[in-house]
């Protein structure tokens, strides 16, 4: 089999990207796997080198998920994440085998506090374990990662001979993740120059970069370690991952690209799908990426200063060091009406990098019609929010059938709802403090649950009083974190829409056996 690491040019940086794996452990950014399908075929398509699927043993859906992800990359390499624990690795093993190119990444802690107090291991049983899981892996598979879960808080010289032992048992990447982001760019970089001069056979691996965002400096510790000799960083798309959350994949791929001459490293990444790939995600989790989010927030290309303003009418170059283009992202501009026929809203679809089947295509072109009807305008993205908001909402087993809210000033405020749940209709009515709170206590009433409102946040999509209203939910129960979003003209009614969002996804069953042991 033909692993990453016959590659010769030593200037390429490898693209390792988890957003389906520690991507998916914020708390609420569950997927569902029609979502992490949509998700890989779009890291695919832009040219991730790996993409790592899930964690197998986790549960038997994310067990499935690995696989319906290895079976329908085309050029990726799929990787599956496994403890040092036997049945992890053959769980794995046996998950990315339907690959074209499959990979186990195994891990094990190596810092003082996690073997003191986690592992509850000594230095020399973490070395055996390292070495026999290692080689477990390695007979399954030819492409073996291996991390060292909290590297940056390990001791230099025992880190060495972990990543000695596990190049002789056969690891071909080794992974020094900055877990709990902790490290500063100097001494990351220090530290993968220094194991990569002093550790035999490193020369004949990749070194690979994972770094966490709790400083805030995951990108500038990836970069650092690129410049100390790795050459595969790990990351996500929109920086998601659990607590602050990991390097942000668009943030390294575009620093590389340009600033190329301090940093003279490139990746096969095309860039021009890195905005279609943070809306792709940020649907399918459910979470809204911040305005000023460099490089694909809705801000990211906004220039209101006027000094800024008069510069960027002499000489765009004057405030901007790259073209929205670059990346993919357009002007919004006034596109189709109520007039428009299929072939055409297909084209729109096309230009917008969207490739729906049949039967979504045909319930988006119609969601489409009826916002024509009712909305002056229609711009491309009101049609991205359309279609993210469809693409969300596939599978729900609680739907909206039909709401009335009476509301007045100092008055009475009611939500008459009727909602579709597994099939039967269900009526309820509730009075509330406002419209919002009548119309979400209706919907608890009706669904029989009882969350927490953890957020509850409305934006518009585009200018104008007709503009659609995006609306966000953040719900959680029983120490479980959801999230939902909606799009619709009606602000009352996207409000009722994500709320049903995010109920929707705290039906979704998901086992969790071994989640909270993972790498990273």
């Amino acid at each position: 089999m033909t692993t990453q690491n016959t590659e010769t040019n030593k200037d390429r940086v490898f693209i390792f990207d988890t957003t389906l794996r520690d991507g998916e452990q914020s708390p609420g950014a569950t997927m569902t796997l029609e979502e992490k399908l949509q998700v890989a075929e779009a890291l695919d398509d832009m040219g991730v080198d790996i993409i790592e699927a899930g964690f197998p043993i986790a549960s038997n859906g994310d067990f499935e998920a690995v696989v319906a992800v290895a079976k329908q990359v085309k050029s990726a390499t799929v990787a599956g994440l496994a403890r040092a624990i036997t049945a992890d690795i053959d769980r794995a093993g046996e998950a990315v085998r339907h690959a074209r190119r499959g990979r186990i990444h195994t891990f094990v802690s190596t810092s003082p506090i996690h073997l003191a107090h986690q592992m509850k291991k000594t230095e020399d049983e973490v070395i055996e374990i390292i070495a026999r899981t290692v080689a477990q892996a390695r007979n399954l598979i030819d492409d073996v990662e291996w991390s060292a879960m909290d590297a940056t808080r390990t001791p230099i010289e025992f880190l060495k001979r972990c990543v000695e032992t596990a190049l002789k048992a056969g690891a071909t990447t080794i992974n020094l993740p900055d877990t709990v982001g902790y490290a500063v760019p100097d001494e990351h970089e220090a530290m993968f120059r220094e194991i990569i001069a002093s550790v035999p056979g490193a020369d004949g691996a990749i070194f690979s970069a994972h770094c966490h965002n709790d400083l805030g400096l995951a990108v500038a510790n990836s970069l650092a370690a690129v410049r100390g000799g790795a050459r595969q960083v790990e990351c996500t798309i929109n920086g998601l991952g659990e607590r602050a959350g990991n390097a942000a994949l668009e943030e390294i791929v575009m620093s590389l690209r340009t600033r190329a001459d301090a940093m003279p490293y490139h990746t096969h990444i095309e860039a021009t799908h890195l905005a279609r790939a943070s809306r792709i995600v940020a649907a399918a989790a459910n979470f809204p990426v911040q305005y000023n989010k460099a490089i694909v927030g809705k801000n990211a290309f906004a220039h209101e200063s006027g000094i800024h303003q008069d510069g960027m009418l002499k000489n765009a170059q004057t405030y901007e060091i790259m073209t929205p283009a670059s990346v993919g992202i357009k002007e919004t501009t006034l596109v189709m009406g109520k007039h428009s026929g299929r072939a055409a809203f297909k084209d729109k679809l096309r230009e917008l990098g969207y490739e729906l089947g049949e039967n979504a295509f045909q319930e988006a072109f119609q969601r489409f019609k009826d916002l024509a009807d009712r909305k002056k305008h229609v711009y491309d993205a009101d049609i991205v929010a359309l279609v993210d908001d469809e693409v969300g909402s596939v599978g729900d087993r609680i739907r909206l059938v039909d709401m009335e809210v009476v509301s007045k000033t100092g008055g009475i405020h009611r939500c008459d709802l009727t909602l579709s749940v597994d099939g039967e209709e269900v009526a309820v009515s509730f009075e509330g403090t406002g419209s919002v709170d009548a119309i979400f206590n209706a919907i608890k009433k009706a669904v029989g649950q009882d969350p927490h409102l953890v957020l509850y946040a409305v934006d518009a999509v585009t200018g104008g009083t007709d503009a659609q209203a995006s609306a966000h939910v953040r719900l959680e129960l029983n120490g479980r974190i959801v999230s939902g979003n909606a799009a619709e003209p009606d602000t009352l009614v996207a409000s009722a829409r994500a709320y049903l969002n995010a109920c929707n996804r705290l039906m979704i069953e998901r086992g969790a056996a071994a989640q909270g042991a993972m790498a990273g």
